[in-house]
Parts: structure tokens; C-alpha cells; sequence
């Protein structure tokens, strides 16, 4: 456990049931080393080497720098400090170069912004905000993978609700097509309205009628999305929540039954000392956190090819970011030729990543089984990496999920509406994709692990990273939530505004990063030391950096620009 002392105090009359704050408020690097070692001491396959753990500073200001209680910035922190410390244990099983003499560095405050990464880019000196507003963001894009998302009613299709009970308010969601969502409720998805207000009154009206129960059965019926919104209490006592409970954060494991494979030797490659520099990457994912799984492995120096559909939606904006390091191709799995040609990048993979819903590869012959006999015929284990909302196993394995989803299931969502003095159960978003940017690098924290494991055991491994896992690790007692006052002050500091539950994580995020602006003035620039600069397919860019630093010629870094999606010939082969 940590060296550090902490004390945390029931937080029910504050932020509701299972809340936990803390007695002392630590600087935020202290804490990071806290919750590091907390997470360090309970993940399976992680050292427990004090003196390696001794390796890993963390470095910041004092004090929080996010709207509400909960503590991403620190577990992310801490988090990174993580990925960082298994790098080096690559590169001394690769290299030979003692773990003692290495060293990684966590600037918590880069730790912090990170999260909100997806929105602190740059394209020819206007950052992102600006592109939005002068109406020139849509322009960049060739093609349109947003595909309607987000405009007119479908923009508040994916809100937070109150319910017949109006103690409980439920987080709908559209997923990708939010009319044919609307439709299966009752929902008139054609109606036309001035503002974005008046489409969230007009489901509002209609979800009242709904009890949080109903509206629960109607979506797994349907295969819907949604969730009530949870007290972490109440989360915790659901059976889906004590299935959860049981698997590890970092949930990484061998699959001994499956044929035995030998060792694989770390590859090296000549003028790249990254510690994944050789390791091949096959990504099959949507929105951020599969490919935030894949941008972090990239950023350590894996390949890493990702595949889509073009006729498939996904949103635009993400490519300016998401796609760093990777080479991108459009394959569509419902054709023969196209499958062919995936198997062929399948054959030679190291790490197989998926965000699609949980059993959908399977029937299309990618899921883990099939892989786990895809290494036994060419005798070299693969890691298999499944991106899910639930978590591997349990009543609610299947369903869908997205980062509200995953927000509003844990209780995080509820914890920012009590923070904020909403009437009882009125819940809001958490001001950032946490989920998503800790469910990503929760996978490739967990992939490195298996990297390791493999060069020195053989074997395959399968990877499980969850999105509501990835939110209750924040709510834990052991981590513990900011007192009221510290939320004041902070939201003082950086003027924050109040979160609304109709607002979508993107009118949340640039609220944020606005607040960052002020309250850190210099830290987002275009020409920060926190941010890296292309010449690439849309122009100059700059974007945040790579959170964990290594040593010089080994610390993470991308060496390609981001790209759009599906911009490379098919026929790509592996560096």
C-alpha cells in the first residue's frame, strides 16, 4: 500500500450513497504517487518492486484542475506513471540496460490535459475552438463520417433525463443513429425545433412518462444504449456492479488453455530505441477509447494499422488527434476480399485491438478463440484486446456502452450533479471523456504487460478494458473525492461554468479547455513545450504531446502525423 497516509470520510450527505472524501486535500503530485502505488500494489502481473516503483516521479502543480470531485487527472497521472514503468521493463529485457538506471517522469497538470487531448489541437495556428466557430472544422474532412451525427434532434437524443420517478434521472443515447433510437420509444425523430433547448424539452416530455425500469428493459430489448443514473452505492450493490468488482482495473491475463507458444523475442529496430519500436498493432475500433488504446501504443513506437469502414459513422474530429503515429485503410469486413485481406494483417499481428460490441467480431470469425488458434497455427501468441463497456463477463457483457454510459452506470454522473447542488438524483456529465481516455490507456497499459509477459513466458493474452470500470476506480474509497470547498476554488480559479444534463461531452469539453486557457495561461499554446508539431495531411499541426517521459532517445513520441481515416492503400504491408 502506499507510504503515503490518507484518510478519507463518508461523503452521503454531500455527494450521495458510497462516496468517500478526503479528510486532507494532497498536492496533486503527492497524490498521484498515492494512488499509484494503490493501483501498482492491486494489479495481477505489475511489479512489486518498491525500488522499481522508485523509478517513477511525479512532478505538477498543487492543485486540482478540473470541474467537480472526482480525481481523473490523478488516476490518469498515476496511470501513466504505470505504462511508463513497464516501457522500461521492455527495454531492459530488449536492451539490457537496468531498470534501476531508468527513469520516468509524469507532469500531472500534461496528465490533466491529456483527457481533454481530443479538443487541444491545432491546424494552421487555429485551434480547435476557433475552426468551430468560423464554421471551418467540417471543411478539413473528405470525407463524412460524422454522417448527421449530432445535428438537430440527434443532438439531444444522447442527454441525461429525468424519469417518472424524479429521483432518478436516466443518461439516454443515440449511439450512431440516434432517429431509429427515438423511433423505437415513440419519439417523433423528424421534428424541427430553433434550438438545441427545444429538442431536449421535447424527449424530456416524453422520457417522463417512462419509469427508470422501464426504459432500462426497453433497451435491452431493443439493444439499445442507456443507463440509469447510479449512486455509487447503488451501483455497487447491482449484480452487474459485484461482477465487475471482481476483475482487476488493469485486467490483463494468460490464456493457458489455448496451445502453448514459445517466447517471442523483443524486436528491435534501427534508429528507433522506443521500447514498442517492431511491435505490430492491428486496430478495429470507433470513437476514442480503442483508439486511444492504439494512439498510446503508437506513441511508444508500435505499428499500428487502423482499419475502418467508410460506409460505417464515426466522428470527424477525432481523426485530428486519435490517428497520430498510425497508418489508417477502409476494409469492409461483409466482403469477401476485404475479410481476406484483414486476415493477411491479422497473420502477422502482435496486438489485436477491438471496440466493437462484445461478440460482433466473434461472428465474423475475429474474436478471441479464433485468434488464440491463428497463433497456435504460425506457433507466436497474440494479445487480444476487447474495448467494452461492462467489462468481460456478467449479465450486462453484451450491451452496448459509450463513455456516458459508462459515466452514468459507476455513479460518476451522479456525483457531479450532487456536486453541483442539483435537486436529488439530477445528474450530469463528468466535464471530460474520462471513461474513454482511462478505459484507453487502461488497454495499453494492460497490452504492455502482456508484451512483457510473452517475451519472457510465450503465450497469448487477452486484454478487457471497461469503460464503467474505468469511472468506479475514481469513486473508490481509497482514492477519495475533493472536498466542496476544493471544487469552489477551482472552479473559481479557471471560471467554470455549471454542467447542464442536456449538454453533449462536447459543449462540456470546450467549456473546459477554455477554463484551462484562462486558469494556465501558456500551457495549451500552439508553441507549448507540451505540444508537438507536422506538416500532415491537414496542414501544420500541433498537438499535445505524449504524457509519460523516458529517457531521451526512448520516451514516448509519435513519428507520423495524424491521418484521416482509411488514407492508406489497402495493400499496406508491416514496417
Amino acid at each position: 500500500m502506499s507510504r503515503v497516509t490518507h484518510e478519507t470520510i463518508p461523503g452521503d450527505d454531500i455527494y450521495g450513497l458510497g462516496t468517500y472524501i478526503d479528510k486532507k486535500v494532497l498536492p496533486v503530485p503527492e497524490d498521484a504517487r498515492r494512488i499509484f502505488e494503490l493501483l501498482a500494489s492491486s494489479t495481477p502481473l505489475f511489479t512489486k518492486d518498491k525500488e522499481a516503483w522508485n523509478t517513477v516521479h511525479f512532478e505538477g502543480r498543487p492543485d486540482p484542475m478540473v470541474p467537480g470531485p472526482i480525481k481523473s487527472p490523478v488516476v490518469a497521472a498515476a496511470l501513466h506513471g504505470m505504462t511508463g514503468l513497464v516501457a522500461n521493463e521492455i527495454l531492459s529485457l530488449r536492451d539490457g540496460k537496468p531498470l534501476a538506471d531508468s527513469k520516468v517522469t509524469i507532469d500531472t497538470d500534461h496528465a490533466g490535459l491529456w483527457l481533454g487531448s481530443v479538443f487541444t489541437t491545432y491546424i494552421e495556428g487555429a485551434d480547435l475552438s476557433t475552426l468551430a466557430r468560423t464554421q471551418k472544422l467540417e471543411t478539413l474532412f473528405d470525407r463524412d463520417f460524422d454522417q448527421g451525427f449530432g445535428k438537430g434532434i440527434a443532438g439531444r437524443t444522447t442527454a441525461i433525463y429525468q424519469t417518472k420517478d424524479p429521483k432518478v434521472w436516466y443518461q439516454l443515447h443515440g449511439s450512431l443513429d440516434a432517429k431509429a433510437a427515438l423511433r423505437t420509444m415513440g419519439i417523433d425523430p423528424d421534428v424541427t425545433f430553433a434550438t438545441p433547448r427545444e429538442y431536449y424539452d421535447y424527449i424530456q416530455g416524453h422520457v417522463r412518462k417512462w419509469s427508470p425500469d422501464e426504459l432500462e428493459m426497453h433497451n435491452v430489448r431493443h439493444g439499445l444504449c442507456g443507463s440509469i443514473c447510479f449512486s455509487p452505492a447503488a451501483w455497487r450493490k447491482t449484480e452487474f456492479g459485484k461482477r465487475l468488482a471482481r476483475h482487476p482495473l488493469v485486467n490483463v491475463s494468460q490464456q493457458t488453455y489455448a496451445s502453448p507458444t514459445p517466447p517471442v523475442l523483443l524486436p528491435t529496430v534501427d534508429g528507433d530505441r522506443r521500447p514498442l519500436a517492431g511491435i505490430k498493432v492491428l486496430e478495429m475500433v470507433r470513437i476514442i477509447a480503442g483508439p486511444q488504446c492504439g494512439v498510446t501504443l503508437a506513441s511508444y513506437g508500435a505499428d499500428v494499422i487502423r482499419v475502418n469502414c467508410s460506409r460505417l459513422a464515426d466522428l470527424n474530429v477525432l481523426q485530428l488527434t486519435l490517428n497520430a503515429g498510425k497508418r489508417t485503410i477502409d476494409l469492409d469486413i461483409t466482403k469477401p476480399t476485404d475479410m481476406s485481406r484483414l486476415l493477411e494483417l491479422v497473420s502477422s499481428a502482435d496486438i489485436f485491438i477491438q471496440g466493437f460490441r462484445p461478440g460482433t467480431l466473434d461472428r465474423k470469425g475475429l474474436g478471441l478463440h479464433s485468434m488464440l488458434e491463428t497463433a497456435a497455427t504460425r506457433n507466436k501468441g497474440i494479445i487480444y484486446v476487447d474495448e467494452n463497456c461492462y467489462g468481460p463477463d456478467g449479465p450486462y457483457a453484451e450491451r452496448p456502452g459509450w463513455q456516458q454510459i459508462g459515466d452514468a452506470a459507476s455513479g460518476s454522473s451522479y456525483v457531479m450533479g450532487r456536486s453541483q447542488g442539483g435537486k436529488e438524483g439530477e445528474s450530469v456529465l463528468p466535464p471530460l471523456p474520462v471513461s474513454d481516455m482511462i478505459t484507453g490507456v487502461v488497454g495499453a497499459l494492460a497490452a504492455m504487460i502482456a508484451v512483457r509477459e510473452r517475451a519472457v513466458k510465450g503465450g497469448s493474452y487477452r486484454v478487457s478494458s471497461s469503460l464503467v470500470a474505468a469511472d468506479v476506480v475514481a469513486l473508490e474509497k481509497e482514492v477519495g473525492l475533493y472536498p466542496v470547498e476544493v471544487v469552489e476554488e477551482t472552479k473559481r480559479r479557471f471560471g467554470f461554468l455549471d454542467i447542464k444534463p442536456d449538454q453533449f461531452v462536447s459543449e462540456v469539453l470546450v467549456m473546459v479547455v477554455e477554463g484551462w486557457k484562462r486558469g494556465l495561461p501558456g500551457y495549451l499554446d500552439e508553441e507549448s513545450e507540451l505540444m508537438t508539431s507536422f506538416d500532415g495531411p491537414w496542414g501544420r499541426q500541433a498537438l499535445l504531446k505524449p504524457v509519460a517521459r523516458l529517457d531521451e532517445a526512448s520516451t514516448p513520441r509519435w513519428m507520423t502525423p495524424p491521418v484521416p481515416h482509411c488514407y492508406h492503400e489497402r495493400g499496406i504491408s508491416w514496417l
